[in-house]
């Protein structure tokens, strides 16, 4: 029989990359919670209607990629491919609307049908923020800069570049949308088959196309910058200077939009090419109509998203968690002494690898292998003088302690004493 193994474009995180993922959400949630965000969790599916009229009937994730099943009660339910949605149906379902503004930050894993390739999986993972209730351009300034300090913290910021755009406001992609399906429209019958049918009904996704015939049709498009508002080109300056004056760098890119029409305003991307054709490792925008959409109430969101996954590929080794204590007992008498020692030392904070079983030279060797700080010897003879037998694993000095200093004598070995 065949042995068991992960379904295709899914793995197992085994403990040295859960490190690199635990470091890379726990950097950004404590970023999080200096800019006043607050912990959400919302079910990894939800009913099919969240995503389909969030994201649109005709888009890539909806049309290819979602995970979507009728559930046993018949209905249709969809394992989440993306955060928003979910944070914004809570918004709306649990009353948080009423209570504005709401900053809420999310972990967890999403999924999404595709091929599976270097950083992109089918159960892949993100962090995201949401900033719900606030209109003004400071807003978007603001979670910009967060999202710079979180890859600033996680010392991968001076190799990402930040790009940056603006959808405008409703009246602007309105003439946008005009201007650019009368381009479009001249090279229909040269445009993929994907793109003629976004043609008539979401244009804006085909400067997206990856299709390279498309991407040279695109390459002569107009750009939106010359049909802003004025109020419109007003928000896009004001966020470009809020963010010169919060020190972060960025380049305007015409080409970076968001299809969907609750989208507006500010769309930004922070790109690498560390990691080839996948060099998003965190995007978001502006999405004012996206609440109302999902039947809810007019409130302005900003918010982004995060690829842990992508992210663990960048950071290096992530920090050493904080080395154990081995307690190593000798004979089978020393085993109830040895549990005791171990919980009690657990119990006031310090990790303890607990030697099971071996001669003194195995158990001394699993010492080693999880890195432990110092070994604490029990047998016979230590029981007898009420003492164990401490050894600094660094320097390999020993001391023999009385039980009930240990704790102590432990405390000061971790903390670099003598």
């Amino acid at each position: 029989m065949a042995a068991l193994q992960p379904v295709r474009g899914t793995r197992d995180l085994l403990p040295e990359e859960c490190l690199r993922h635990r470091h890379v959400r726990e950097s950004a949630q404590r970023v999080a919670a200096l800019y006043g965000y607050q912990e959400i969790a919302t079910p990894i599916f939800e009913f099919s209607e969240v995503f389909v009229r969030t994201l649109g009937d005709t888009s890539d994730i909806v049309t290819k990629e979602m995970y979507t099943f009728t559930d046993r009660g018949g209905e249709s339910v969809t394992l989440r491919p993306e955060g928003t949605a979910g944070v914004a149906r809570a918004a709306i379902s649990e009353g948080l609307v009423h209570a504005l503004p709401v900053k809420l930050f999310y972990a967890g894993p999403m999924f999404r049908y595709e091929r599976p390739q270097k950083g992109r999986m089918r159960q892949f993972h993100q962090v995201g923020v949401e900033l719900l209730g606030v209109a003004e351009p400071l807003a978007d300034v603001e979670v910009v800069a967060m999202a710079a300090q979180v890859l600033e913290a996680l010392g991968v910021l001076a190799h990402i570049t930040l790009e940056l755009n603006t959808l405008g406001d409703g009246e602007s992609r309105r003439a946008y949308r005009e201007a650019l399906v009368a381009y479009l429209g001249r090279y229909r019958d040269d445009l993929s088959e994907e793109s003629r049918a976004r043609l008539d009904r979401n244009p804006l996704r085909i400067l997206d196309s990856k299709d390279e015939g498309d991407r040279r049709i695109v390459a002569g498009a107009p750009p939106i910058d010359r049909f802003l508002t004025p109020a419109a080109a007003g928000f896009f300056a004001a966020v470009c200077a809020g963010l010169a004056t919060a020190g972060v760098a960025h380049r305007v890119s015409p080409r970076l939009v968001r299809g969907l029409d609750y989208y507006c305003h500010t769309a930004f991307e922070f790109t690498t090419q560390a990691l080839g054709a996948q060099g998003t490792v965190l995007a978001g925008g502006r999405y004012d109509g996206l609440i109302e959409a999902m039947g809810g109430p007019a409130v302005p969101g900003v918010g982004w998203a995060m690829g842990i996954d992508r992210l663990a590929m960048l950071v290096g080794e992530p920090p050493a968690p904080d080395r154990p204590v081995a307690v190593i007992p000798i004979g089978t008498a020393a085993e109830v002494e040895a549990l005791r020692l171990a919980q009690g030392l657990r119990r006031d904070g310090l990790p303890v690898d607990l030697g099971y079983r071996g001669s003194l030279k195995r158990r001394l060797a699993r010492a080693d292998k999880v890195n432990a700080r110092a070994a604490v010897l029990l047998g016979e003879d230590e029981l007898k003088r009420g003492i164990a037998t401490v050894r600094d694993l660094d320097s390999g000095a020993q001391a023999q302690v009385p039980l009930a200093e240990v704790e102590a004598h432990l405390r000061r070995l971790v903390q670099g004493g003598p």
